[in-house]
């Protein structure tokens, strides 16, 4: 009877561990799922008049870093670097961009700001 119950539980986890994956794959759990294979679109700038380090939490992939990459590169006249291993991103702007926009910007894609300098 014991062994039938640790059988049990051993495919109860088997499962739970199955899905798991599955989600991650897709791109439903904690992380967003996607392959190194993803790159954002680098921006040139005319004309750098300020710059800012934005220090970020929760990325951890290259999927992460594209994504946020790709974010804030859509604001007007902004560009910027995203760098996984010091979850840093340097971002360099044409025109006088609020610290509370890229930090909203980072957040709506889905991961915190611990800084910006």
């Amino acid at each position: 009877m014991a062994n039938v119950i640790i059988i049990v539980i051993l495919f109860i986890l088997v499962i739970i561990g199955i899905r798991s994956c599955i989600r991650h794959f897709k791109g439903e759990s904690g992380c967003c799922g996607g392959g190194s294979s993803v790159k954002a679109k680098r921006k040139k700038l005319k004309q750098v008049v300020k710059q800012r380090m934005v220090i970020i939490e929760g990325m951890t992939c290259e999927h992460c870093k594209a994504h946020v990459e790709s974010s804030l590169n859509a604001l007007d006249g902004v560009s910027a670097k995203v760098n996984l291993k010091k979850n840093t991103a340097f971002v360099s702007m044409e025109k006088d961009v609020s610290d509370e926009l890229l930090k909203k910007t980072v957040e709506n894609a889905g991961y915190e700001v611990v800084a910006i300098r």
